[in-house]
């Protein structure tokens, strides 16, 4: 396979399980030149890489495809409200609103001073 037919996250995988098997000394599958692995310091994601590249490793990935529906889609029916039911609507929902603001009221300053526990005569801390 090319590389252009893997997606970058099946690349990914699959450079990163190849990197994990190279360093811990499995056998490489393409003959690289002592010196050539000088110049990439035994990188193993790199030889990898070039394992990739070169098309030797025998990965397949397969790619599920999306179950194919057979029964036609139906359209479904908006529901169409008038203006004035519109308009009815938002009214109702603004007298919710303002029933619910009366039954929350606003926290005043005044309501939140801390009580002071009365001590009891005779008790000492």
């Amino acid at each position: 396979m090319n590389l252009q037919d893997f997606s970058k996250y099946e690349t990914a995988r699959i450079l990163g399980a190849r990197a994990l098997q190279i360093s811990m000394n499995a056998p490489l599958l393409i003959k690289i030149t002592p010196e050539d692995l000088e110049k990439i310091k035994y990188n193993p994601i790199k030889i990898a890489e070039i394992e990739l590249e070169s098309g030797v490793l025998p990965i397949s990935i397969k790619k599920p495809f999306p179950k194919k529906i057979e029964e036609e889609l139906k359209k479904v029916a908006d529901k169409k409200i008038s203006d004035e039911k519109k308009k009815e609507l938002e009214q109702k929902e603004e007298e919710d609103i303002a029933k619910e603001g009366e039954i929350m009221e606003l926290a005043q300053p005044e309501d939140e001073v801390e009580e002071v526990a009365e001590e009891e005569p005779g008790e000492t801390e």
